[in-house]
């Protein structure tokens, strides 16, 4: 059964297309990994996922809300971790936390219970009493998961969740999402242009390039349709390119023209 439903979504930044026409669906209990280079609609469609930007045009709904015209129930049925740093520095860990628990309405009787279970599911209880801005990136990262799980959200949104951590760190990381994966059934929706993590942690795969998704669905399924034997040998027969290789100088052109018609 489907939790994510996503129609023909299209987004315009002016005459720039930044996702065209694109249509996939997540199952519930699902690792669903977006994979493509910098620049290729990942983070402009989780942003539309998440109510952070309007589409164009299409359809989208999470746990059978729509997201445009019930945005409220949306926003209380996923968590979601930015690619770029979102807590409080100036605050310990557990106020950070404590905040976010009023905000989404987690009752006071259970507010203490719930941050003390996630704080120390990621190792930081211990931690609890530390401003932030004596954390590290990955325990950043493990501090801001913990966040977005407070409200018991159906669906966890990643944007590029480990951009900038060290191996360690990042393994560490998706050992906890997987636990958490396997231990409360979570849906887990990461975008990613790191191609070890999608081929080693996601259920399913949408490879998505230049605003469209040239391929999705499992492992192996990808493999067969491309006749190759690793998703590195897929993504280059899809694309044409390596996706370490990308075109840096049309990467950046494209981010300044989405940031200039964002702030408008």
């Amino acid at each position: 059964m489907s939790i994510i439903e996503v129609k023909n979504l299209t987004k315009k930044f002016g005459d720039f297309i930044a996702v065209k026409d694109v249509s996939f669906s997540v199952e519930k209990g699902q690792i669903f990994a977006f994979l493509g280079p910098n620049g290729a609609g990942k983070s402009t469609t989780i942003k539309m996922l998440t109510t952070l930007l309007t589409p164009t045009s299409g359809e989208l709904s999470i746990d059978d809300h729509d997201v445009m015209k019930e945005a409220r129930d949306v926003r209380h049925s996923f968590g979601i971790v930015f690619q770029d740093p979102s807590l409080d520095d100036e605050l310990t860990a557990y106020e950070n936390m404590e905040i976010h628990a009023v905000l989404y309405g987690v009752k006071k009787e259970v507010r203490r219970e719930r941050i003390q279970q996630l704080l120390e599911f990621v190792e930081l209880w211990d931690r609890k009493k530390s401003l932030v801005k004596e954390f590290s990136g990955g325990m950043k990262r493990r501090l801001e998961i913990a966040r977005g799980l407070l409200h018991h959200p159906k669906v966890l949104f990643l944007d590029e969740p480990t951009l900038g951590l060290d191996p360690q760190t990042r393994n560490h990381m998706w050992e906890y999402l997987r636990k958490l994966n396997e231990s409360e059934g979570i849906t887990v929706f990461f975008t990613t242009h790191y191609m070890e993590e999608a081929e080693r942690i996601a259920d399913k795969i949408a490879v998505i390039d230049h605003g469209s998704i040239v391929a999705s669905g499992g492992l192996e399924d990808l493999k067969k349709a491309t006749s190759t034997s690793s998703l590195e040998e897929a993504f280059l027969k899809l694309t044409g390119r390596n996706i370490r290789d990308e075109d840096v100088s049309k990467t950046d052109a494209m981010r300044m023209r989405h940031q200039a018609w964002t702030k408008k």
